[in-house]
């Protein structure tokens, strides 16, 4: 991974260090504080710039005499709407984007309207530029990283420096952040990841260091599966020499008679489509069909790390759907843990039969307050909704609307799309109870979401659909990789609006 800035709080009267960063507001105007050598500045080359403070925009300019600095770095601030939490961490990645190759910056956060960038939204600057910073960069030699990026391994961090009225209440603020953030990158890492070096046991250690944070961690085997009799799972992993787990993950934050949340991750570590192969184009990229689990593993990792005061528990299926002589076959019948019988009409529609005998675990052995269930599960979902949203399934209206509220409060956003008994037909079995694909085309990512929906019995349940989120997403102000860590941030803020305790 690149090497990312190391995060400082001064004092907001301390000296600025290389470069030093000023926000700007309406028509460009900034902090009176700042001095005249520094406003002056600003004014005089904002106008043939035609910089008018706009958010997100920038003026750079090299430092008058008599400023301790050799740059500044004006970054505007002015929007017709109130700052959400994703436009703060927006503005710190333009920053980070703009100081590359900086030893150190310093940010004022004094607001031209007078008073200051209050802690929480100074905190998620910081992550901003964090978030930005993250490149997966691990497999790249010493030579084509100085190709690529002209930087030396050995350089030291970027000091970034934020000049805040309360150091101790930014601190705090910060740290969480940094959990979240920590969960993002890592989900990022996982789904980055080549599937060579990440099967379902590798994966699996990923796990287990989570321990050092808190998380408990129980790992079911191969022959465990097979006592719960998850026979759905275990077909899709037939066709590889690579063991199914599933992984458990506790964290025990809430009260002990509070019941938990509950977050379900799909794991395939790659999709081949099995003996329903898919094409070769772009085939590499189903390295990332295990986005869902790496979303939980990030959101776990972000609820322990800032200590959040909930009991939940995630819960990721670790397969690989790969094609030998003993792979499953289109038109074999598997036994779900529930007892239901399902026809594989199509062997890459794998994803809802590793989540089938999962959610069922889940709902049976921990009796959440819900489940969420995250999967890159269909193309479907992409040709619906693109690569900006994410697909929302639900039964239950109050979970689907604090997970849309969410999704707009954090920038990861989802779109509620319908379940109806109208779309059960279409998964009716001709051998079997139901079937693992719809009819034809129509509906395909509402037939997946159907089919989901048959083993979460009475529980509020919902599934997100992160196939055009997750990975190849268009990139943004703090994200410039190709997998986007989605679904980390959109639940942290569920559970932090609405099932912490105290």
């Amino acid at each position: 991974m690149a090497t990312l800035p190391q995060i400082e709080f001064v004092s907001a009267d301390a000296e600025p260090e290389g470069v030093l960063v000023v926000l700007a507001g309406q028509g460009g105007a900034v902090a009176s504080e700042l001095g005249e050598a520094v406003t002056g500045l600003i004014e005089k080359a904002g106008k043939p710039a035609k910089f008018k403070g706009k958010a997100l925009s920038t003026l750079d300019l090299l430092a008058p005499q008599g400023v301790a600095v050799d740059r500044l770095l004006v970054v505007g601030t002015h929007s017709d709407k109130p700052a959400t939490e994703e436009d703060w961490l927006k503005l710190g990645g333009v920053i980070a984007s703009k100081v590359k190759g900086a030893r150190s910056v310093t940010v004022r956060c004094a607001l031209p309207e007078g008073g200051a960038v209050a802690s929480t939204d100074i905190a998620r600057i910081a992550a901003g530029a964090v978030l930005r910073t993250y490149d997966f960069d691990n497999y790249k030699t010493k030579a084509s990283k100085k190709k690529d990026e002209d930087a030396d391994e050995d350089k030291e961090p970027l000091r970034l420096r934020f000049a805040v009225a309360d150091l101790e209440a930014a601190k705090a603020a910060y740290a969480v952040e940094e959990a979240v953030a920590a969960g993002t990158m890592l989900a990022r890492d996982l789904v980055n990841e080549p599937a060579n070096t990440l099967g379902p046991v590798e994966f699996a250690e990923r796990i287990e260091a989570l321990a050092a944070q808190g998380v408990e961690v129980e790992v079911l085997g191969e022959s465990q599966l097979r006592d719960l009799k998850m026979d759905a799972l275990l077909g899709v992993a037939q066709g590889s020499p690579r063991p199914p787990l599933v992984v458990i993950m506790r964290w025990n934050g809430g009260p002990a008679d509070q019941a938990p949340v509950a977050f379900v991750g799909k794991g395939v570590v790659f999709d081949t489509g099995g003996l329903s192969i898919k094409p070769a184009a772009s085939m590499d990229e189903m390295k990332g069909d295990m986005g869902g689990a790496a979303a939980v593993t990030g959101l776990m990792r972000a609820l322990a790390g800032r200590s959040a005061k909930v009991n939940a528990i995630g819960i990721v299926g670790l397969v690989e759907n790969s094609v030998d002589g003993d792979a499953q076959r289109p038109g074999d019948i598997v036994t779900a843990m529930s007892g239901t019988t399902i026809e594989v009409l199509n062997t890459d529609a794998e994803g809802r039969l590793v989540l089938a005998d999962v959610l069922w675990y889940c709902q049976q052995r921990f009796k959440p307050q819900f489940m969420v269930n995250l999967a890159t599960l269909t193309g479907a979902i992409i040709v619906a909704l693109g690569n900006h949203h994410a697909g929302l399934f639900s039964n239950n209206d109050e979970l689907a609307e604090r997970l849309a509220d969410a999704g707009k409060v954090s920038g990861e956003k989802v779109w509620r799309m319908p379940l109806a008994p109208e779309y059960d037909k279409m998964i009716e079995g001709k051998f079997a109870d139901i079937r693992n694909i719809g009819g034809g085309r129509a509906a395909g990512s509402i037939t997946a979401a159907q089919f989901l929906q048959r083993f979460v019995n009475d529980v509020p349940w919902a599934h997100l659909d992160i196939a055009g989120t997750a990975m190849g997403s268009p990139t943004n102000e703090y994200n410039q990789s190709w997998a986007s860590g989605f679904g980390v941030r959109l639940l942290d803020r569920l559970v932090k609006d609405h099932y912490q305790a105290g």
